[in-house]
């Protein structure tokens, strides 16, 4: 089918192209949501009415998200989830939960905008993108931890991969190998010094 698109629509197109997708992606998504009119010769004349509105309402869409683009990009939201040892979510981290956390700082962002292919299912430091506008694209990033002050090791780049007492017992035992290896130091089993002897 094809259909002329009222407004740029990722991996489709531009305003005013006509493009060929499939039935059910015109019938279930483009029309209904009033992205897209289908390709006859009235619609065809019908946008060329239209096409001035259009961009104009584009323009202001596009300021309107610019300024909400700008409080985000680059934003740091902290989720705190229960996780297993080696770091895998019990459950995961979702659009909805994303939504939440920037609900609460004072923005206001739609399901549709948040561009997750996948749930966040690790802990760790996630790009995630948000479309404020289909011209407008930011990035955002999601701390996944299961405390605050996890979070905060997270954010400030250091490894959380293994846990603090595994690490101590680590730093222990490297230090216990370098005393045992010691050239200097005395073994049991070394013959003593001569004047010991007598």
């Amino acid at each position: 089918m094809e259909v002329i698109l009222l407004e740029r629509v990722a991996k489709l197109g531009h305003m005013g192209e006509v493009v060929k997708v499939k039935h059910g992606f015109a019938r279930n998504f483009l029309l209904p949501r009033g992205k897209a009119l289908r390709a006859t010769a009235d619609n065809r004349a019908k946008f060329e009415h239209m096409k001035a509105d259009l961009e104009a309402r584009n323009i202001e869409a596009k300021a309107e998200a610019t300024k909400v683009a700008e409080k985000i990009d680059g934003r740091n939201v902290v989720v705190l989830r229960q996780a297993s040892e080696t770091g895998q979510l019990f459950g995961s981290v979702t659009v909805r939960d994303i939504i939440a956390q920037f609900t609460a700082d004072g923005v206001h962002i739609d399901r549709s905008q948040v561009l997750l292919d996948h749930p966040v299912k690790t802990i760790g430091k996630h790009s995630i993108s948000i479309a404020v506008h289909p011209e407008v694209v930011v990035s955002v990033s999601v701390t996944v931890a299961r405390s605050a002050m996890e979070a905060e090791r997270i954010n400030r780049g250091e490894d959380i991969s293994t846990r603090q007492e595994d690490q101590d017992a680590a730093a222990e035992a490297l230090a216990a190998a370098g005393e045992f290896f010691d050239p200097d130091a005395q073994h049991d089993g070394e013959p003593e010094e001569a004047s010991d002897e007598k």
